[in-house]
Formats: C-alpha cells, sequence, structure tokens
C-alpha cells in the first residue's frame, strides 16, 4: 500500500513474465516481444486513513481508477457494520449519522480492469462536540392515551435557523398500525410536535424513533444520543363543556356516558374556551394564587385534579361551590364538580383526552400547554420546517 498526502492507494501492477523460444539444428535464439502492460488500478478512500476529527455526517467517498468498486463496508471498533447506500455522485452515506467521538474503519474491494482484484482500508475518527443537544419525548414508553395526544420532542438547546429545524424533522420516524396523515410543527424554539390532521383512530399503535446521535443541529451543535418510544391509542373520550348550560357532556367513542354540573371562572376570571387536552392527573394538589401573580387571594387543598392548561386551568374536585355547580360561574377559572364527579372524571381520563370548552370570553392561546388542536391544520401545516406531512 502506498500513501500520498491523506488518501490511501493501493497500486496492482501486472507482471510482466518474457518467454525465450529456441530453434533446432544450431539455429539461434530471437528474443520474445515483451507483454504491453495494462493500466494500473488505482483505489482511494476519502477521509483519508488517519483523519480525525470528521464531521459526523460526512459522506464516504471511494474512487477507483481503471476499475469498479465491488464492495464497501462502514464499521466501528467493534465491528458494527453501519448501514448506508450510495448516492448518484459516487459518495457512500450513513442512512443515520455517525456517532461522535468515534473510530471508524473504512474496507474498499474493487476489480481492476484486468480484472484483478484491488483492496483498501482507511481509519478515521469523528469530532468530539463542542456543544451537545439533549432530548426528551412525550408520551411514556408503553402508555396508552387519549385521541388528542400530541407527540413532544423536547431540546435542550434552541433551534431556529430553518435548515437546522429541518434536519430535525427528516431525523424523526413515525410508524402507525393505521397509517393516517400527520405533520410536526414547531411549537417553540426547543420543542416541536407531532399531531394527526384528525384525531387519532382508537386502537392506533405509533412508534417514533427521533435519530439524533451525529445530527447537526446548529453550530458546534450535535446530537448524541438516540430517542424512541411506543404508545397506543384508547378509547375515544371526548369532553365537551358549556358556559351556557353550566355542564360537562362526556362521551366514550361517540355515546354519551355521564353529564356533569359543573362550575366555571367568575367574571374576571373567565376559563378558557377552545379545544385542550387532559395534560397530566394528580389526585392531591394545593393551588395557591401565587403562581398566578395574586398572592394571598387563595391557597387551597384539591382533590382530582386534571390540568387542561399550562397555566394553572384545571378539571377539580369543589366541595365549596356545590351549589353553584349546573347554575353560576365562581371559580378562578378552573372547571369545579363534586368530589364524587370530580373522582369519576379523574379516573374515567386517559392523557390526551379532548376537552372542549365553549361560551367564554377568553380564548386558550397557541402554547399554554400540549395545545395542538387550537390551530387549524393549514397552521399547523406552516410550523413544519419542511412544509408537508407525513404519511405513517
Amino acid at each position: 500500500m502506498m500513501r500520498n498526502g491523506r488518501t490511501s492507494t493501493v497500486i496492482v501492477v501486472a507482471a510482466v513474465f518474457l518467454a525465450a523460444g529456441c530453434t533446432s539444428g544450431g539455429g539461434t535464439t530471437s528474443p520474445a516481444k515483451p507483454v504491453e502492460q495494462g493500466p494500473i488500478a488505482k483505489l482511494s478512500i476519502t477521509p483519508a486513513d488517519g483523519t480525525k476529527k470528521v464531521p459526523p455526517d460526512t459522506g464516504i467517498s471511494v474512487k477507483v481508477t481503471d476499475g469498479k468498486v465491488t464492495k464497501l463496508t462502514v464499521a466501528d471498533a467493534k465491528g458494527r457494520e453501519v448501514r448506508g447506500s450510495v448516492a448518484a455522485d459516487g459518495t457512500w452515506r450513513p442512512r443515520w449519522a455517525l456517532r461522535p467521538s468515534t473510530a471508524y474503519t473504512v474496507s474498499a474491494q474493487a476489480t481492476g480492469t484486468d480484472g484483478k482484484p484491488v483492496a483498501a482500508q482507511a481509519k478515521f475518527t469523528t469530532l468530539k462536540p463542542k456543544r451537545v443537544l439533549e432530548s426528551g419525548m412525550s408520551p411514556l414508553d408503553g402508555e396508552k392515551v387519549g385521541v388528542g395526544m400530541p407527540v413532544q420532542l423536547l431540546l435542550s438547546q434552541p433551534i431556529t435557523a430553518k435548515k437546522d429545524r429541518a434536519r430535525i424533522e427528516r431525523a424523526l420516524v413515525v410508524r402507525m398500525s393505521k397509517p393516517v396523515e400527520g405533520a410536526w410543527s414547531w411549537v417553540s424554539d426547543r420543542e416541536v410536535q407531532f399531531r394527526p390532521r384528525e384525531y387519532w383512530p382508537v386502537g392506533e399503535r405509533v412508534t417514533v424513533a427521533a435519530h439524533l446521535t451525529g445530527l447537526r443541529a446548529g453550530e458546534h451543535l450535535w446530537g448524541t444520543k438516540d430517542r424512541s418510544l411506543t404508545f397506543t391509542v384508547g378509547p375515544s373520550h371526548i369532553t365537551k363543556v358549556s358556559d351556557e348550560t353550566h355542564r360537562a357532556v362526556v362521551r366514550e367513542n361517540g355515546e354519551i356516558v355521564k353529564t356533569i354540573p359543573v362550575s366555571m371562572g367568575k367574571p374576571g376570571d373567565d376559563s378558557y374556551s377552545g379545544t385542550m387536552i387532559a395534560q397530566e392527573k394528580a389526585a392531591d394538589i394545593i393551588m395557591d394564587s401565587a403562581t398566578i401573580g395574586k398572592p394571598g387571594e387563595y391557597r387551597i387543598r384539591t382533590k382530582w385534579n386534571v390540568r387542561m392548561t399550562y397555566s394553572g386551568t384545571f378539571f377539580h374536585a369543589a366541595p365549596w361551590s356545590t351549589g353553584a355547580q349546573g347554575s353560576r360561574n365562581v371559580s378562578h377559572g378552573c372547571v369545579n364538580a363534586s368530589p364524587d364527579n370530580a373522582r369519576w372524571f379523574y379516573e374515567f381520563t386517559q392523557r390526551g383526552d379532548i376537552i372542549e370548552v365553549t361560551g367564554t370570553s377568553r380564548k386558550l392561546q397557541f402554547g399554554n400547554g400540549p395545545t395542538p388542536w387550537a390551530k387549524s391544520w393549514e397552521d399547523w401545516l406552516a410550523g413544519s420546517a419542511l412544509g408537508k406531512p407525513v404519511n405513517g
């Protein structure tokens, strides 16, 4: 093997054999004509042998003169091969980016035009990131959720450039047992969510993989760990809360299963109108007005709490307002129900169930919790860096 600069090269030279002829009867011998040497086959690999600090998303170039590449493998130090393919320009690229701070070996084989095999090998090391992108995902792996539950990918660093957001979206794979149209949409610089165009089908099984290892997410910013989860969609629970009737009508798979008298936000503390989801559940909470900028107004323990917004809207038990439930609004913005009804609702509810509130003067703001249904499908698509739906 010969090296020229940083490019690893193997040269195959055909041996030339000269044969002498003999004559009988004392004749003289004459030299045979030399056999012409065929073209010299050369095989080169980039990144070259010994290269360090290679970006994980770099392609691998294998070139052969006077021959054809027949085999290419890329493997880490443990011998694990990396899946990839050769593009139209002849550059091999991994299916997903290589792992940072990792040594790789490229092994290439080719056949020269003279029919002889050529082989070459190069070892290189990927760079160590100056900045690392961490992530988290929701729902929980193995969780059963409601039909309105979005997938949330939470990021440790802000992603602002459209090209970087597009790279992240391309690294996110959604697989569904019943394929439906859906899309990713950026709800902030640190969060991108996936929702179907319509509510999830009942019984849907969804697997999400975030191939973030080696992903370039910004200047000197690289992902170092993949994420994945699988969840299933439970029965369709849709609750419609009306300010006009002071009732919450609860449906399961389209059938009414319970009607609950409620009291909502009093004037000045109006409840939010809009399509929300059950974000989390807590059997016991201390609600403190200081958390909404009104210290000293109230501090009370509440039972059977189902969160509807980040800002503190809950469906919960309120034994102190049972006399107003079904007729008047007296709460600080929450949906109040009797202890028995609130407990029933708490036990019935799955995270991701739909809760629609209508008739109040205050509109739900997008981003006040996971609120994917506060936007039209067209507006949701507009939040995607790729600008197109996904069919799982």
